[in-house]
């Protein structure tokens, strides 16, 4: 495994690029990471490793629009993400950005398909039974969702997030509560679904094996963003 620091020299801003971010420094009671700098592409598939509390999901979440960086700036479609007001942020989060969550967040008391069909009614996007059948979930959308197993809720919570068809999803370790089977599953729909549509995918994971089924790979490291090949 090579690495290689990827900090000190960002990728040329092209036509292709979705989102930019430039010297971003975060932490709490510490520094997490420092001048980091990242794009995303049309047709890309990023993922980010690290250990636990290195900060990956931190940086998912200034990425995301979901947590304003100490310093640098977010840059999507060119405009810088957090000099908008908030009504603007929470209309580039509802249509633009899809975030699929460690915890699923899905609407307790509810049906598979009443969980979905509020993805469908806010997107204004129909819900695509193709889709819902390659994820494996299609016998269990009379279910509450509470009945479901954690690798079936997890399965419904990336349905919900690919329903709305976002230009940029963020996964936070989006195949923990699967099999090796399922979870190479769920890549095969993600990672056709960014090719196929002109979209950015941005994974956190501990997984290599998962990692190393995207374009490109970073690790997460002493305060730095380590690009690395497995």
């Amino acid at each position: 495994m090579l690495g290689t620091l990827a900090n000190t020299s960002p990728r040329k801003l092209s036509k292709n690029t979705l989102l930019q971010a430039r010297s971003l420094t975060h932490g709490f009671d510490y520094t997490l990471f420092e001048n980091v700098d990242i794009s995303i592409n049309k047709k890309e598939s990023i993922a980010i490793l690290g250990v636990s509390g290195s900060g990956k999901s931190t940086l998912l979440h200034i990425l995301a629009t979901l947590l304003k960086p100490k310093t640098g700036t977010v840059d999507y479609l060119g405009q810088n993400m957090y000099s908008q007001n908030d009504k603007k942020l929470l209309e580039i989060r509802r249509k633009e950005i899809g975030i699929i969550f460690q915890s699923h967040y899905l609407f307790k008391g509810f049906s598979v398909k009443e969980n979905l069909e509020i993805s469908s009614l806010i997107s204004k996007k129909k819900i695509d039974m193709d889709l819902i059948k390659r994820l494996k979930i299609e016998d269990t959308l009379k279910q509450n969702v509470s009945e479901l197993s954690g690798g079936q809720q997890q399965r419904v919570s990336i349905a919900r997030v690919l329903i709305k068809k976002p230009r940029l999803i963020f996964a936070d370790e989006p195949t923990g509560n699967l099999d090796r089977e399922t979870a190479n599953d769920v890549m095969d729909v993600m990672l056709e679904y960014t090719r196929q549509n002109d979209r950015g995918l941005f994974i956190v994971t501990h997984d290599e094996k998962i990692a190393s089924r995207c374009n490109t790979i970073y690790r997460l490291k002493n305060k730095r963003l380590v690009s690395v090949i497995l």
